[in-house]
């Protein structure tokens, strides 16, 4: 950072200006405070925004690894976890501004909305299950299944203690496809039909279930699938 001006300094700028000021880089570069011997902090901070993401720019941060981040020669562990926090922070954030926007959870979109960032650049299956009062609100986010979502892992019965548990009135089934592509599987299919007559002997609608795929999704219900 020495040959960079005092007052060019993103911390300098960020005390005088305000962080609204600063680019992504030079918000992350205050973060990290330091670089290497090779690159200082503005450098080093560039180097991640290109990690595995580039076209997400500053997005990609929520979807980096710790092996990932520390590839880039100045960032260890203690940087590293720091980095993730970060990244959990603003997912939890925005999923937090997407709940004060949205009261119910009436249509497909308003679902997506509230998982869409945090599953569409997953590297694994992950299965969730939005429990609903009689209004459609949301009760509780519960993660089922992380790995390979089919019906000899998941079964209908994890998922109705849970929604017994809560005295839920309605399910909203989540999952995403790493391969981008949000098309229902024979499995997607499968699980949809045990759980929505499982859900039927005690008296809980399965409402939907979305398949997220990388910027697209399809919905069970939309589709008259369910």
């Amino acid at each position: 950072m020495k040959e960079i001006p005092v007052n060019d300094r993103p911390y300098e700028r960020c005390i005088k200006q305000g962080p609204e000021a600063l680019s992504d880089e030079e918000l992350l570069s205050v973060i990290i405070r330091t670089g290497s011997r090779k690159a200082n902090s503005l450098e080093t901070a560039r180097q991640i925004l290109r990690l595995n993401y580039p076209q997400d720019g500053i997005l990609g941060l929520c979807h980096l690894t710790l092996p990932e981040l520390k590839e880039v020669e100045g960032i260890g562990d203690v940087k590293g976890i720091q980095l993730l926090c970060i990244g959990e922070l603003s997912r939890r954030i925005s999923r937090r501004f997407v709940m004060s926007e949205i009261t119910r959870f009436q249509n497909p979109e308003e679902v997506v909305n509230y998982y869409m960032e945090e599953m569409r650049h997953m590297e694994q299956e992950q299965l969730h299950v939005m429990l609903t009062d009689n209004k459609q609100g949301m009760i509780r986010d519960v993660l089922i299944s992380k790995g390979t979502v089919n019906a000899s892992i998941v079964s209908p019965r994890e998922i109705l203690i849970e929604a017994l548990r809560y005295r839920a009135v309605g399910m909203i089934m989540v999952h995403n496809h790493p391969s981008g592509d949000p098309t229902p599987s024979r499995e997607d299919c499968s699980i949809t039909q045990r759980v929505k007559e499982a859900g039927k002997l005690v008296g809980i609608q399965l409402l939907d279930h979305i398949v997220i795929g990388d910027g697209s999704y399809s919905s069970f219900k939309k589709e008259g699938m369910l």
